[in-house]
């Protein structure tokens, strides 16, 4: 049964597939939405099975407008105690993480908050801190926004909201204030079993953000690396991520 609704303005949808099982929770990237997952979520709920539920953030796909396209440095931090409601008003109460680049950042932050409440945390070409690569990554998609036509493209699943979606995740990232943003000194919190997907040629991001993340944990941390994958692999390689990331679930779950 698939069921969507809206929380605090932001698209709900769930789908309740196998009954006492946990949830698969997928937290998008920064340009993305629900329906960018495609056909992902469900192929992992089979092979899993587990139950799913996805949202789009304020100011993507099917959700209400942000505000304004300014943000705070923290604002990541912020989307995981607003995720930590969502959750708590849907009693979803077995989570299991996945996310993707800032959703992946989202994940490994709210697991760091709340580690009691995180069965199994999955983070996907997630960022913990600034790097030059992943500054250049967004001055170029800045060209690519105005060069080319992403924007038409971005606006089949954003509609009108797109300019303003697209400054925040820019302008905030190329702001000198937000340089010196980093969030290692959360992740020895987390208590859940994690596993860091990262592209060798991820164009936002370099290795050391997995390194580094999967040091910090006292628990199980592992990294699943994909050599000459960038910065989506569940897109780029989805079978290898589906069977990597499936076997490490249910590894878990036994």
């Amino acid at each position: 049964m698939i069921t969507k609704s809206y929380f605090k303005g932001m698209y709900v949808e769930q789908h309740q597939l196998f009954e006492g099982r946990p949830t698969l929770i997928f937290l998008h990237d920064s340009l993305g939405c629900v329906q960018l997952w495609r056909s992902f979520p469900e192929l992992l709920a089979k092979a899993t099975q587990c139950n799913i539920l996805m949202y789009d953030r304020l100011g993507y796909g099917l959700s209400a407008p942000m505000k304004d396209y300014i943000r705070p440095v923290n604002y990541m931090e912020l989307e995981a105690l607003l995720l930590d409601e969502l959750l708590t008003h849907y009693q979803v109460a077995q989570r299991i993480l996945f996310g993707h680049s800032d959703g992946g950042t989202i994940a490994l932050t709210l697991a760091s908050l709340f580690p009691g409440s995180i069965l199994l945390t999955i983070a996907e070409a997630a960022h913990i801190f600034v790097e030059p690569v992943t500054l250049q990554g967004v001055e170029e998609a800045m060209v690519a926004y105005e060069t080319t036509n992403l924007a038409e493209r971005l606006q089949k699943y954003h509609g009108d909201k797109v300019d303003t979606l697209f400054k925040a995740w820019t302008l905030t990232w190329t702001r000198p204030d937000f340089r010196d943003w980093n969030i290692e000194y959360l992740l020895g919190n987390i208590q859940s079993p994690l596993l860091f997907v990262q592209g060798s040629d991820d164009e936002y991001g370099s290795l050391k953000q997995v390194a580094e993340t999967i040091n910090k944990p006292k628990g199980l941390a592992e990294q699943f690396i994909l050599p000459g994958i960038g910065h989506t692999p569940h897109k780029e390689a989805p079978a290898k991520v589906l069977e990597a990331v499936a076997a490490f679930i249910n590894r878990q779950l036994v």
